[in-house]
C-alpha cells in the first residue's frame, strides 16, 4: 500500500496538489518528485486494471502510427494488447525490412551516416530504444555515442533537464534595523521625551550644572535640565504586483512561494534605504539628512574622489566618546581601493595602514570598530560615500508590521491576480544637534561623515 504521504487515488493527488506545502516540498526534490508519481501510478493501475489496458493499447496503437507515417510496408499481424506480445510482433514483422534502411544509411555524408548503419530498418532502432528496455537496461551504447557528442550529432535531440529552482541576486542585510533602537507605536504617531543636549561648554542634559559652594553659600540658581519631544509618524512604504493565472497556473515553480519571498525582502531594502538617504518628507529621515550630522573636512589640496587616512583618523575622533564602543563603519563598496591604500607617511617613507600585503583578505575593522559595505551609501567623491555612526541613537517606530494581501478580483477581467504589501514605519535620529565638548569647540556626534572638499 502507498503511505499516507503519497497519493493513491485521484482524490489523494488532488488533495496533494492543492496543498502548496506539501506541493512545493515535493517539487522541490526531483528524486522524491519521481518516486511520489511513480507509485501514484502504481497503486492507481493496481485499482483500475482497465485503465492500465487501455493505456497500453493506446500506446500500441500510437506505434502503429508512427510505423505507417515512416513508410514501413512490411506485412504486419494484429496488434495485441499486450505490451510484451506487441514488442514481439514488432520485431518479427519488420526484421526484414533492411533493403530500404540501408539504401537511406548510403545516401549523403552529413553528420550521423556513421551511425546509420547500426540498425537495419526503423524497426530495430525502435526495438533498440524500446522505453521499457532502456529503464531495465540501461542507455545502449550506441544511443550514447549520439546523445554525448555536441549538438550537432544529436545533443540537442535530448531532453534537457529542468530545475525547479530560481537563480537571484541575492539582496545585502539591512544595515540600520539590527543596530538601531526600535520602538512599537500604539497608533499613527508616537512622541517621546528627549533631553535637549547640545552643549557641554557649561551643563549638561540641556542646563544642569552642579557647583562649588562654600558653607552656607547660595544655592538657588536654577539648574534644571531641557526637555524636548521627538515625534515618529508612522510611514506607509509599500509593494504592488500582479500576474496573469496562466503565469500562475503553468509556473513550474510556485509564483505565488516567489513573490512571497522577494518582496518582503525587497520591502526591508528600501526600508534600510531610507534609514540611511531618506528625507523626512513622507519617509523617514536618514542619517544623511540629520541636523546632527557632522561632516569632517578633507586635507587641503585632497581630491574629491580620494581618501586618506587622516580622513578616518579625523572622524573617529569626532565620535561622541561614549560612542566609540558601539559605531561601525558604513562605506560604499567603491570607497574600497581607497582604504586599501591608505598609507602613512613618516619621513621620506611611508607605510600601509589597513592593508600591509594582499595575501589575505581585508580587515574587518578600522582603529577596532567593524566596516559594513553597502552600497545604499553614496558613491566616491560624493558626501556619504563613508559614514562612521553610533546607531544606537536612530529610532525606528514600527506601527504595523509587513501585510500581505492577494486577490483575483482587482484585475478580474483581465483574469490577473494582484499581490499588495504593506508596512508602516517610521525613523529618525533623537540627537538635534551635535555637541559642544566641555573645552573646546570641535563639535562632536553620533554620526560622522566624510565632507566632499577641505
Amino acid at each position: 500500500m502507498v503511505s499516507k504521504a503519497q497519493p493513491g487515488t485521484q482524490e489523494d493527488l488532488a488533495d496533494l496538489l492543492m496543498d502548496p506545502k506539501r506541493r512545493d516540498e515535493i517539487m522541490a526534490d526531483p528524486a522524491k518528485f519521481r518516486s511520489t508519481f511513480h507509485a501514484y501510478a502504481r497503486e492507481f493501475y493496481r485499482q483500475d486494471p482497465e485503465a492500465k489496458a487501455q493505456l497500453k493499447a493506446t500506446m500500441a496503437e500510437a506505434m502503429k502510427d508512427l510505423l505507417d507515417r515512416n513508410e514501413i510496408k512490411a506485412q504486419r499481424p494484429p496488434m495485441d494488447d499486450s505490451v510484451a506480445k506487441g514488442e514481439r510482433v514488432l520485431q518479427r514483422a519488420f526484421a526484414s525490412d533492411r533493403t530500404k534502411a540501408r539504401q537511406v544509411a548510403a545516401i549523403g555524408k552529413g553528420t550521423g551516416v556513421a551511425l546509420d548503419t547500426k540498425w537495419p530498418s526503423l524497426a530495430d532502432y525502435l526495438v533498440d530504444i524500446d522505453w521499457h528496455r532502456v529503464q531495465r537496461q540501461g542507455v545502449p551504447e550506441v544511443l550514447k555515442a549520439m546523445a554525448e557528442g555536441d549538438g550537432a550529432t544529436g545533443g540537442f535531440l535530448v531532453p534537457e533537464e529542468f530545475r525547479v529552482e530560481l537563480l537571484m541576486l541575492a539582496l545585502e542585510q539591512a544595515v540600520v534595523r539590527p543596530r538601531a533602537r526600535v520602538i512599537p507605536m500604539g497608533g499613527a504617531t508616537v512622541k517621546i521625551p528627549a533631553i535637549l543636549d547640545t552643549s557641554h561648554a557649561t551643563s549638561v542634559f540641556g542646563g544642569v550644572q552642579a557647583s562649588w559652594v562654600a558653607e552656607a553659600g547660595d544655592l538657588s540658581t536654577v539648574r534644571e535640565p531641557t526637555f524636548r519631544q521627538v515625534v515618529l509618524t508612522a510611514r506607509k512604504l509599500t509593494g504592488y504586483t500582479r500576474a496573469s493565472n496562466e503565469l500562475i497556473q503553468d509556473s513550474a515553480i510556485s509564483l505565488e512561494a516567489i513573490i512571497n519571498d522577494l518582496f518582503p525582502q525587497a520591502i526591508a531594502y528600501f526600508e534600510d534605504d531610507a534609514f540611511i538617504n531618506g528625507t523626512g518628507a513622507g519617509q523617514p529621515l536618514g542619517i544623511l539628512n540629520a541636523d546632527a550630522l557632522v561632516s569632517v573636512a578633507k586635507e587641503t589640496g585632497q581630491a574629491a574622489n580620494t581618501i586618506v587616512y587622516e580622513n578616518v583618523v579625523k572622524m573617529f575622533s569626532r565620535m561622541l566618546p561614549q560612542s566609540t564602543a558601539r559605531a561601525v563603519w558604513v562605506v560604499n563598496p567603491n570607497v574600497f581601493p581607497q582604504l586599501a591604500a591608505m598609507s602613512l607617511s613618516v619621513g621620506t617613507g611611508g607605510s600601509a595602514v589597513w592593508m600591509s600585503n594582499a595575501v589575505g583578505g581585508p580587515p574587518a575593522t578600522i582603529l577596532g570598530r567593524p566596516v559594513v559595505f553597502s552600497e545604499k551609501c553614496q558613491t566616491l567623491g560624493t558626501a556619504g560615500d563613508i559614514y562612521f555612526v553610533d546607531f544606537g541613537y536612530y529610532l525606528i517606530g514600527d506601527r504595523m508590521a509587513l501585510q500581505m494581501a492577494s486577490s483575483p478580483h482587482v484585475r478580474f477581467n483581465n483574469d490577473e491576480t494582484v499581490w499588495r504589501f504593506t508596512q508602516r514605519v517610521d525613523g529618525r535620529p533623537w540627537l538635534t544637534s551635535a555637541l559642544t565638548p566641555r573645552f573646546g569647540t570641535t563639535t562632536l556626534s553620533a554620526i560622522v561623515a566624510l565632507a566632499t572638499r577641505a
